[in-house]
């Protein structure tokens, strides 16, 4: 074990004999440091080179945690002073975080007897905004939104293990299950989620559902009653609104900026929200990150007010240029958050497997749900994806759809770029298996949209993100499914698309 200590810099303990790599232990040092306020806002670091040298240790994990660290907005470099604490974080967000969850969620889990309440409605299309169609996602053609590359999936080494599996059912495997799910399989997600995503959890705080949207249905079914408030992001994703709607919340949308969910402004509207709904590794539309500010600035606020945080971590997998960012789970020292993630992006759709990562205290109540409900998941796939786990075919399929995503993205970018030049505005592309891009004001994005498919391609308008009117309409377009041909042939498709509704709206104005 080495230590460093320099002037007022706390000591770094490293484990040469963990599993967990070396920038990774770096990564957790400074991260918990900073949101227990042992490092101070605007404190500086030490060099890169420096730590290296006094941990004696390669300077390139040293380097990798500071890449991370930057990206997410615990440091930042000034002129003149090099490293620091980012300035940005507050004093008032930084709390002590124990090395084991508190608990406090105590006592808070009971729900009262579910009351008659109307569901709030304060814009008259908000009905449709959440239960409305999506044609968008009736075509198979170029951009099709949601979709992994399933022909790039390894069918054969899954056939073998399911079959593998339902030749040798046991008793056991064929009778009634656990309502939270296979154990094994739920080892195996702690395991995987706890190295990858930096996820605090035993492998009883999981339980097995059948996709995300499901987990949100039960985290909505379990810890909101009707008439509870819950923040949203504005814009967001349209199957958490279904989710919490359906039992009868009032939804909140809070808008998101380059840092995503402006809390403070949640909080402006509606302090005493029951729960708020979050994307913050990759939020959905836009693809922007929560900033470490923001993530402690939202983790005070539960913590102060018993809300629920439901984070859900789609597409976590696949980002560019830098390592997944970590888990706003990870930092919860109050038991408030519920994380959830699906395999339908790593795997296929069809499997219909995900999870929830559940305070300990709310595990009984989940379960109880889930009993209630369908009373546990179908084992035969759980035990399968056990072992697609447990032997690497997982991590390999991860390892190859990142490159292959990684292509598609930039060669979607670079198309857009090069035709429709400033017509499209991409606001980020760093990571999953869309981009967003923002249409000059006044254009329709339905009606952009609706000339797509008809052009044979699927476009989704970014107003139907939104539950008020935005400020400036857009477009969401899918790579997952789609080549370089297909790319370049939608591109141009989409052109025209523009094209003609933008000229039918300079023929109006000329009117």
């Amino acid at each position: 074990m080495k230590r460093v200590s320099g002037g007022f810099f706390p000591p770094i303990a490293l484990e040469r004999g963990r599993e967990l790599p070396i920038y990774r232990q770096l990564y957790d040092w400074f991260q918990r440091a900073i949101a227990s306020g042992q490092l101070k806002p605007g404190q500086r670091v030490p060099s890169t080179r420096a730590l290296a040298e006094e941990l004696n240790v390669s300077r390139i994990p040293v380097l990798n945690a500071f890449e991370q660290l930057h990206a997410e907005g615990y440091l930042q470099t000034f002129v003149g002073a090099g490293t620091c604490v980012a300035r940005s974080i507050p004093q008032e967000t930084i709390a002590p975080l124990p090395t084991k969850l508190t608990g406090k969620a105590a006592g808070r889990i009971a729900r009262p007897v579910r009351r008659a309440a109307k569901r709030k409605i304060s814009d008259a299309n908000l009905s449709a905004k959440i239960v409305g169609p999506q044609p968008w996602l009736n075509l198979k053609g170029a951009f099709r939104m949601h979709l992994p590359a399933l022909e790039q999936f390894p069918v054969e080494v899954w056939s073998r293990l399911v079959a593998r599996h339902a030749r040798k059912l046991s008793k056991q495997t064929m009778a009634y299950g656990e309502p939270m799910g296979y154990a094994p399989f739920r080892e195996a997600i702690a395991q995987y989620i706890g190295a990858v995503r930096a996820v605090r959890c035993e492998a009883s705080q999981i339980m097995v559902v059948a996709g995300s949207q499901q987990g949100l249905q039960r985290s909505a079914r379990v810890l909101v009653n009707p008439g509870d408030a819950v923040w949203t992001e504005e814009p967001g994703y349209f199957g958490a609104r279904r989710a919490f709607a359906s039992v009868g919340a009032e939804l909140i949308p809070v808008p998101v900026d380059e840092e995503g969910l402006m809390v403070e402004e949640g909080i402006r509207r509606c302090p005493k929200a029951r729960a708020v709904y979050i994307t913050p590794s990759h939020q959905y539309p836009l693809g922007t990150t929560m900033s470490a500010t923001r993530r402690m600035q939202l983790l005070n606020w539960a913590s102060r007010s018993g809300a629920w945080i439901i984070e859900d971590d789609y597409d976590s997998e696949y980002r560019f240029g830098v390592r997944p960012i970590g888990s706003l789970q990870g930092l919860d020292s109050d038991a408030r958050v519920i994380y959830v993630g699906t395999f339908s992006k790593v795997m296929f759709p069809a499997l219909r497997m995900g999870y929830l990562v559940v305070p300990a205290d709310l595990t009984p109540a989940f379960s109880a749900a889930r009993d209630a409900d369908d009373i546990f998941s179908p084992t035969l796939y759980q035990a399968a994806l056990t072992e697609f786990i447990s032997e690497g075919h997982f991590a390999r399929h991860v390892r190859r759809m990142k490159i292959l995503y990684m292509g598609r993205c930039r060669a979607l970018v670079e198309e857009i770029r090069r035709e429709l030049g400033d017509t499209l505005e991409i606001v980020s592309a760093e990571a999953g298996m869309h981009v967003t891009g923002l249409l000059p004001a006044g254009v329709n994005d339905a009606a952009v949209s609706q000339r797509a498919m008809e052009d044979g391609i699927s476009a989704m308008p970014l107003s139907f993100c939104y539950l008020k009117r935005p400020a400036r309409n857009g477009l969401v377009l899918g790579y997952g499914t789609s080549d370089g041909a297909q790319i370049r042939d939608g591109v141009r498709k989409l052109k025209a698309s523009l094209e003609a509704v933008m000229g039918r709206r300079t023929d109006r104005a000329r009117r």
